[in-house]
């Protein structure tokens, strides 16, 4: 079975009755609207633009070797520069008069350049062409990393798109690659079976030896001397190379000078005529059964360049984890700060109630216990709005964190971080969930990545069955060979063939009873189908998820209008109280449980505008609609410089961002 096929069949299902029941028409109230236009799957790594000092020029294509510009270029080495520590200008530019005022889009703009889960994936891209660079030489490629980096703290959006690894950083080992797989799958025949690749670079070995040897002459009469010596001089040379065909060409020439001497104690030794000889071989070995083919042969490459395209998935997945992750640091900071003015008005209520109450008791005109009474509340009010404010600064610090490279950079370190937008409920309408679906299906980067794992297993498998043939080689080779006392008569007559060598063999290898390369063709088949299902299963996966989402969603709306109707009554249930304690016919008492009702009402409203924020991010995350929508471009996101600037669609400015005391706050305590 293909995959293509597996993926035709699963599209055909998703369409059928059984997902048009998922939800129901108009999910949100509102109109079908239609989903964004398929974004691009792939990151056009031949196009990285200016961005951070890492990439301070154009990357060079790791894919390609060092051009012959030089002799030795081919054998220096890369230079590479080191990694950015350091925040950029964008976010300094931020900075004013001490205070980080952020939008969201300028916070999903310094994630794409600053964020190191983003910086550290985006690194992938450049090994995943060294890998194809290898292959191309003959070599095994090693495999890139996979999964999602989750060093980022905060959110909720990190672990719901692609699969977290378990190895640094949370990655995973790379399909493709020497390991043994992971989460239950196994990978460890691939690159592992399948016939051995001759290098496609040409190799050149060479042998230069000078040796000088004195050697004790068994037979004293041949020379007259009890010993004599032996000068020989060695050039050895061999060129090699190999073809996709499962073609091998070998060009050997071999050189000796040989001369013996006798030594003299009052002269130079006397040398006989020196014995020169030469030779030279051309060999072609071409592959017949066992490693026969130029698909076979160029295996290697082809995984590596379906790795490569599964890097730049997974790099898209990383970038869809950490934006939604950004947005929700975003909306729990908001949420923060809109908590802390909430607790603020309920401490000003307390404040004021406790004043008045104080000059009424001054007067006669009230009980002691009512002081009491709102002593207690100003107490309580004000250990609630340290906790508030205490979570609204370990906010900001890890919005900070995630938009920043240097963390302690002093300027950032005591600048106060303000959202300059604010939570609403949007009236964008939603698509029918069929399309949710559909769209999620065929735009999810981590489908991808499994697709193409299933293509390099397709790949493993006929390199398995290749393997199981015998190793039958077709060899023919041609030479000459030269001997003399002088180079010149030696050459020529390697060149003017007098002395050929020229023939043709077959070589042969028949392992008996082959069980290892049966092993090895029965497990890659196994790895095939377990990934088979493993590709299905996360199919359903996506679609429970989807569905999930969307009902989320609607609840959340739901929730925010409930939470503002509860906020309603709180508000209209305290005035009424305030009234009777105005007449004298309710107490301090009654009036702060009112007041408390109201507060926790407000502080529900606000979580529930926030659970509704990253609810609407969540849908978005698991469609993969979330980078097409908000703007983003992955070509800014390869080269870690944002110019294309997001533009999330819904958001609604603050009219007074940051804290705003008693701008929320509820109705003032009615004196007596």
């Amino acid at each position: 079975m293909s995959v293509s096929r597996s993926v035709r069949g699963l599209k055909q299902a998703v369409a059928c009755g059984s997902i048009l029941a998922m939800l129901s028409p108009g999910l949100m109230g509102q109109t079908a609207a239609t989903l964004p236009n398929s974004p691009s799957t792939q990151v056009n790594t031949q196009i990285k633009t200016q961005g951070q000092a890492e990439y301070a020029a154009p990357l060079t294509q790791y894919t390609q070797p060092y051009s012959w510009r030089g002799m030795w270029k081919p054998y220096e080495p890369h230079g590479m520069p080191e990694p950015v520590m350091s925040n950029n200008e964008r976010l300094h530019n931020l900075i004013k008069n001490g205070k980080l005022m952020l939008s969201l889009n300028d916070a999903v703009a310094l994630a794409l350049e600053n964020n190191f889960d983003i910086a550290i994936a985006r690194y992938n891209l450049d090994i995943a062409d060294t890998d194809l660079l290898l292959a191309k030489s003959g070599g095994t490629v090693r495999g890139v990393s996979t999964g999602l980096l989750t060093g980022t703290p905060g959110g909720n959006a990190s672990s719901t798109t692609g699969s977290t690894g378990s190895g640094s950083g949370g990655t995973s080992t790379g399909t493709g690659g020497s390991a043994a797989g992971s989460g239950g799958i196994v990978q460890s025949t691939q690159n592992s079976v399948g016939a051995a690749i001759d290098s496609y670079d040409p190799i050149v070995t060479g042998t230069v030896e000078a040796s000088r040897a004195m050697i004790p002459d068994a037979n004293p009469l041949a020379f007259g001397v009890p010993s004599y010596q032996q000068n020989t001089n060695i050039y050895n040379f061999n060129y090699a190379q190999g073809w996709a065909t499962g073609t091998l060409a070998q060009v050997n020439f071999s050189n000796e000078r040989l001369a013996l001497g006798i030594p003299a104690a009052s002269q130079e030794a006397s040398y006989f005529r020196p014995e020169i000889s030469g030779s030279w071989t051309a060999t072609v070995r071409q592959h017949l059964l066992q490693g026969w083919g130029i698909d076979n042969n160029r295996r290697e490459i082809i995984v590596a360049q379906n790795n490569r395209k599964g890097t730049a998935a997974s790099f898209r997945a990383q970038v869809i984890s950490t934006v939604a992750q950004i947005q929700d640091i975003y909306w729990d900071l908001v949420n923060a700060y809109e908590d802390v003015k909430v607790k603020q008005s309920a401490l000003e209520f307390s404040q004021k109630l406790l004043s008045d109450n104080t000059i009424q008791v001054k007067f006669g005109t009230l009980a002691k216990i009512e002081v009491v009474s709102a002593e207690s509340a100003v107490a309580l009010a004000t250990q609630n709005l340290i906790t508030s404010q205490t979570n609204l600064q370990y906010q900001q610090l890890i919005m900070e964190n995630a938009i920043a490279r240097n963390f302690s950079d002093p300027e950032l370190a005591t600048a106060e971080v303000i959202p300059t937008d604010t939570m609403t409920v949007s009236n964008e309408a939603v698509p029918p969930a069929t399309e949710l679906v559909n769209y999620a299906l065929a735009h999810r980067p981590e489908l991808e990545e499994s697709e193409l794992n299933l293509r390099n297993n397709q790949i493993n498998n006929k390199a398995a069955k290749n393997a199981l043939l015998p190793t039958v080689d077709l060899v023919g080779f041609y030479g000459a060979a030269g001997l003399n006392n002088n180079y010149g008569d030696v050459f020529s007559s390697l060149v003017n063939r007098n002395a050929v060598d020229k023939g043709a063999y077959v070589s042969l290898t028949v392992p008996i009873g082959n069980r290892s390369a049966q092993a090895n063709q029965i497990r890659a088949e196994l790895e095939y189908r377990q990934n088979l299902l493993n590709f299905q299963q996360q199919k359903n996966q996506i679609i429970l998820q989807v569905r999930n989402a969307a009902f989320a969603l609607q609840q959340a709306r739901a929730g925010v209008e409930s939470a503002r109707a509860a906020r309603d009554y709180a508000t209209e249930s305290l005035q009424a109280e305030q009234k009777k304690y105005s007449f004298g016919a309710s107490t301090s008492y009654l009036v702060l449980q009112q007041q408390s009702n109201l507060t926790q009402a407000a502080s529900n409203y606000v979580a529930a505008l926030s659970t509704y924020e990253k609810a609407r991010v969540s849908l978005d995350q698991l469609t993969a609609t979330i980078l097409d929508r908000n703007g983003i471009s992955m070509d800014d996101a390869a080269s870690g410089r944002v110019v294309h600037a997001p533009m999330i669609p819904g958001l609604q400015p603050n009219p007074t961002p940051g804290l705003a005391p008693g701008a929320n706050a509820t109705q003032q305590p009615v004196a007596k």
